[in-house]
């Protein structure tokens, strides 16, 4: 257990502090909403930064190959479906976690499928998955800073999602074609 994935573990205990603060959230105790915000933004950092030292210190392992994907997006899709229920004057339509738990649904089904018919997969994210997560995250702190301008940055999240999902789909439907020796 070294420090990178002691860090990615920390951020997947973060996320049911994150959910509470903001379920618990009323405009009278706008105190959570600035808690949440931290702790959200805590976990933003570490998920920088777990990437970072295990690259630096040559660290990089299968836990933490498979254990930031998953604390990733268990923050973000717990955060976009507790955003849409939160009592703020800013909070998001239910559409937009239904497209992201969709792209990611449909990413894990296909990583299990290749994985099942190939038994080998490596998992790495595309540049186009990198800037998803980093508008998704935007996204979720726009809205937790009650930004009046909050559904300019979830549509771009949205376009994103909606770009890398299509992305993950030719990209695994490439990796299908090409081990079955088609072209």
């Amino acid at each position: 257990m070294n420090l990178a994935n002691k860090i990615t573990i920390l951020r997947v205990l973060l996320t049911p502090f994150f959910v509470g603060l903001v379920l618990y959230y009323k405009p009278d105790q706008d105190y959570l909403r600035y808690i949440a915000l931290c702790v959200f933004s805590i976990a933003v950092l570490t998920d920088a930064l777990d990437g970072f030292l295990a690259r630096f210190l040559k660290q990089k392992t299968t836990l933490g190959t498979i254990m930031d994907p998953i604390a990733d997006k268990l923050l973000l899709i717990t955060a976009f479906i507790s955003l849409t229920v939160w009592d703020a004057a800013v909070k998001l339509p239910l559409w937009l976690p239904i497209i992201v738990v969709s792209r990611d649904i449909i990413i894990v089904i296909g990583v299990l499928v290749i994985f099942l018919l190939h038994s080998d997969i490596k998992i790495s994210p595309s540049p186009l998955g990198k800037i998803t997560t980093f508008t998704q995250m935007s996204a979720i702190i726009s809205v937790l800073l009650l930004w009046d301008r909050s559904e300019y940055v979830w549509n771009t999240a949205v376009v994103f999602t909606a770009l890398s999902g299509i992305d993950y789909i030719y990209r695994g439907t490439k990796l299908m074609n090409g081990n079955n020796g088609k072209k």
